[in-house]
């Protein structure tokens, strides 16, 4: 069952409202991966080590922008679950998020997602909106996980020895 949310004019649509497929279409294994995630490992939310789990999996130009490191991410975000997360669990993750974003993220649908989630998500929609595009890709949506230097997704990559910072150049070069 989808629920239906009311924006304010100009706010981009938080993963899973009905009427946000035109954005998320290209993306939608990867928010409803996220969900599934946080789902089975008891997480309240769905947050940014989670979408950057369901990226790398599902998008092969994600994977290829992280290299011969990719392993090691997937090896850090599985570990997650069975124990290196687990400091995470019950804790809510707003690194990056402004306070309009943490305010907005305590509404019915948007309270499902992390504030620094619906940063990333924001951004995501920006970026593409920028280079004037409808749809957002994997690459908008890894770099807007690596725009933020607290997040859950770049201590995640940061372990597993990529430099976020030289990621976002690199994607947004492309």
């Amino acid at each position: 069952m989808q629920i239906h949310t009311r924006r304010l004019p100009g706010q981009p649509a938080v993963p899973g409202a009905a009427d946000d497929a035109g954005p998320w279409a290209e993306l939608a294994p990867v928010i409803d991966g996220a969900r599934r995630r946080a789902a089975r490992d008891g997480d309240r939310q769905p947050d940014t080590a989670h979408l950057l789990h369901s990226l790398v999996e599902a998008d092969p130009g994600v994977r290829a922008a992280l290299g011969s490191r990719v392993v090691r991410v997937l090896g850090y975000l599985v570990q997650r679950s069975i124990g290196y997360g687990l400091r995470w669990r019950g804790s809510v993750e707003e690194s990056g998020a402004p306070s309009g974003v943490r305010e907005r993220g305590k509404g019915a649908e948007a309270s499902r997602w992390s504030p620094s989630a619906l940063a990333a998500l924001d951004a995501a929609v920006g970026r593409a909106r920028s280079r004037g595009d409808a749809r957002v890709a994997g690459a908008d949506l890894l770099a807007a996980l690596a725009a933020d230097s607290g997040c859950r997704a770049v201590e995640v990559l940061r372990r597993a020895g990529v430099d976020a910072e030289q990621l976002g150049a690199r994607i947004g070069a492309v």
